[in-house]
């Protein structure tokens, strides 16, 4: 497994822009609602644990974050073209009381938890920075376009009232859209970036650590001994 998961990293490129550009706008959506439902159920089932019905709840928490990590670690793959392994001990064959123990023992559980709380405030961040660069980066590009059809035939920055330099001729029009082509290359290379440094914080939390991977190696040798 863990020798898959190597070769595939060796092999791996740099995520490609569409895929990055998927996924960076994907994180904001999906972290507002893993924070909202994080909070709600972790909430409820703190609150009613004293009369038992909260332990359900959280238990429910604990697989479904479970759940969702793997459905996460298969978007990064999809969209990044970063393979994450599976972190995840076999539990043992016993009681449910017993596994239940092994889930909680597990680190991965809590880095899952970790990853779904932080994936709203970096969603927030990843979604502001790629739509103001992309936003400037096409208004300059295609000033000489809609300039004219703007008010007055013209477009003024930063206020119509107190202009630092007006357009209202292609050829005023072409040195700025000159850089907003530059400031398309930036924002590639911008996007590109966000995304590489989220999949490798993916690939931290969600991915095995070196003592989980030494400990996954010599499971695995036990059931294929």
């Amino acid at each position: 497994m863990s020798s898959l998961a190597a070769e595939r990293e060796l092999s791996r490129s740099d995520p490609s822009f569409g895929g990055s550009l998927v996924y960076l706008l994907m994180n904001l959506p999906m972290g507002v609602l893993a924070f909202a439902l994080l909070m709600s159920f972790i909430s409820a089932g703190i609150g009613t644990a004293v009369v038992w019905i909260g332990l359900p709840v959280l238990a429910l928490v604990i697989l479904t974050v479970r759940g969702a990590a793997r459905m996460e670690r298969a978007r990064v793959y999809a969209l990044l073209d970063r393979y994450i392994d599976l972190p995840y001990l076999p539990l043992p064959v016993a009681g449910q009381s017993v596994r239940w123990k092994a889930r909680l023992k597990d680190g991965s559980t809590w880095r899952d938890l970790g990853y779904f709380f932080l994936l709203f405030p970096l969603g927030i961040v990843e979604f502001v920075l790629v739509t103001a660069f992309w936003a400037t980066s096409l208004g300059l590009a295609g000033l000489p376009i809609y300039y004219r059809f703007l008010p007055g035939g013209e477009y003024r920055f930063p206020a119509w009232d107190n202009a630092w330099f007006t357009v209202d001729s292609t050829v005023s029009a072409l040195p700025w859209a000159a850089l907003g082509v530059l400031c398309i290359a930036l924002s590639v290379a911008l996007t590109k970036a966000l995304a590489g440094m989220h999949a490798r914080l993916a690939a931290a939390l969600l991915g095995p650590t070196h003592a989980q991977r030494r400990r996954l190696e010599n499971s695995w040798g036990e059931v294929h001994g």
